[in-house]
């Protein structure tokens, strides 16, 4: 680990947007669900939400920079699930939908507590997240496609909401240095080893100012790597 890696990460962290987030009501394409998660990780996302598509499970490619071990994910079995989930957390749920009260896109304020919910691929959103959302955006288009990609969509509302929090400087506060920061730290810095310990029960060894390993002395913390070599 380098320390300009390591302090990247830690940069990265406290730009952490933890009221924020996407929840996708059943998007089934791995393409798009690995889009959509690049996307809101490079607005400072932390965790997306996702609704069991109505057959199969999700499944994302793991090919956008592996990008899973940065952006945590948590389904839920139903649409209403991730409503109630996300509401009891203080979030306003957005969702991209043309309808009668939706507005421009840049005309909504991304600086409160908000999940961007999108719709399915084809079908859109469900009645559900239709009816039960608190505001609707849409973006503007000047072809003969009836909508945007769910991932390109996600992209450009996102990418707003990045704009209007930057000027509202909300990647410079900051963020508490609590134990899910160090968990998350410690996971990112030691991939293996948080692996190892989750394993087997064990807690996360301290790190040096580098992200490196203060070796533990319990001979339970023994590397998987030593154990292969000897």
């Amino acid at each position: 680990m380098s320390r300009e890696r390591f302090e990247k990460f830690i940069r990265v962290l406290h730009q952490r947007q933890p009221d924020m987030t996407v929840l996708t009501d059943k998007v089934h394409k791995g393409q798009n669900i690995s889009a959509i998660m690049r996307t809101a990780e490079a607005a400072g996302i932390g965790q997306v939400h996702m609704v069991k598509p109505d057959r199969g499970h999700i499944v994302y490619h793991n090919t956008a920079g592996g990008i899973g071990r940065f952006t945590s994910q948590r389904v839920h079995e139903r649409i209403e699930d991730g409503f109630a989930h996300l509401r009891k957390r203080g979030f306003t749920l957005v969702a991209a939908h043309w309808s009668e009260r939706a507005v421009h896109y840049r005309e909504f304020d991304y600086t409160q507590p908000f999940a961007l919910v999108m719709g399915a691929e084809k079908k859109g959103l469900s009645d559900y997240a239709a009816r039960e959302a608190d505001a609707h955006v849409t973006i503007p288009n000047m072809g003969l496609v009836e909508s945007y990609n769910v991932s390109v969509a996600a992209g450009i509302i996102l990418q707003e909401a990045l704009h209007q929090r930057q000027q509202a400087g909300h990647y410079q506060r900051g963020c508490s240095e609590d134990d899910h920061y160090h968990k998350t730290l410690f996971e990112w810095a030691q991939p293996d080893m948080a692996r190892y310990c989750k394993q087997h029960q064990l807690p996360y060894p301290e790190l040096d100012e580098d992200g490196d390993l203060i070796p533990p002395e319990a001979a339970a913390y023994r590397r998987p790597r030593d154990k292969r070599d000897s």
